[in-house]
């Protein structure tokens, strides 16, 4: 009797034990799901609270660096930047010089991705793992040879040559991410179109980037955001103020002594954004469209 009520001890004594070990395990997931989610609303405050700041103030006279509900909303901020010195002439150099360069990198983009996925050499790693570093170069860093080269070719404050120079710093990146997309479209689906007489430059234009529509659309919005708030690059080749991309003239709401203008400097703010969420807003649907190769090597 003795053994057998130490035998049913000790396996009440076990199923007490497993079950606290497995209300502890559950506490210990509990705790730690609640510690991610803290760093998850934590992390995203970190991001709302400046885009509430921007929405706020720019409805502010008064605005300043305190986020705070304006008393009287007013539009007045929108009202005050609404003029061709202030916006409507930064942004349009901005489209010109952000679209001409994005279009200009897209096509030699494509051009240069072909060769290197569809064809096998020696030299593609090299040039690969070049195109690579060469996205590691600060822009700060070749600006002094460049400028004094726009100088001696008379490029200097000049639209187009500005716009070359965008597009030539985008480039490198630019190959490696269309090269990336090019390599998930079947080969076979151009041998089909050499055999009915198609040629290669056909080939790229009307089989390979259709089929690969949501990676074009991809290197497309990120080359024109990261050309659209490049600052640098026309502040140092750009010298009249007429020419001045809207990146540069919002340099202008930041007065003498520290003095800052917030409500028009937010109210310039979003109307700077606006063209890069229409972009993303137009195109975006592409990106959810996958590439649909399956069907079509089927085919």
């Amino acid at each position: 009797m003795r053994a057998g009520a130490d035998g049913g001890g000790r396996t009440g004594a076990g199923a007490d034990e497993g079950g606290r070990t497995r209300t502890g395990r559950v506490r210990r997931r509990t705790r730690q799901r609640l510690a991610a989610d803290a760093a998850l609303l934590a992390l995203a405050a970190a991001f709302a609270v400046p885009l509430l700041w921007l929405l706020l103030a720019s409805v502010d006279t008064q605005a300043d660096l305190r986020v705070r509900v304006p008393g009287p909303a007013t539009l007045d901020n929108f009202s005050a930047v609404l003029t061709p010195d202030i916006t409507f002439t930064p942004m349009l150099n901005s489209l010109l010089l952000c679209g001409s360069s994005t279009v200009l990198t897209v096509a030699c983009a494509a051009l240069a991705a072909y060769p290197l996925s569809r064809y096998r050499s020696r030299l593609a790693r090299p040039y690969l793992l070049t195109i690579l570093f060469t996205t590691c170069l600060p822009i700060t860093a070749i600006m002094v040879p460049v400028y004094g080269l726009f100088v001696q070719v008379n490029l200097i404050d000049t639209m187009y040559g500005t716009a070359l120079f965008l597009a030539t710093s985008q480039l490198p990146f630019a190959i490696w991410l269309m090269k990336n997309f090019m390599d998930g479209v079947p080969i076979a689906l151009e041998e089909a179109a050499w055999t009915d007489g198609a040629s290669m430059p056909q080939t790229l234009a009307r089989v390979v980037l259709p089929l690969m529509g949501p990676g074009v659309t991809v290197v497309t919005i990120y080359t024109f955001i990261m050309l659209w708030g490049n600052f640098f690059v026309p502040f140092m080749l750009l010298l009249s103020p007429d020419r001045l991309p809207a990146s540069v003239s919002i340099f202008t709401f930041f007065g003498n002594y520290g003095s800052v203008v917030y409500g028009q400097l937010a109210a310039f703010s979003i109307l700077y954004s606006t063209p890069v969420l229409l972009l993303y807003v137009l195109i975006a649907r592409r990106l959810g469209g996958g590439f649909a190769l399956a069907g079509a090597v089927k085919g």
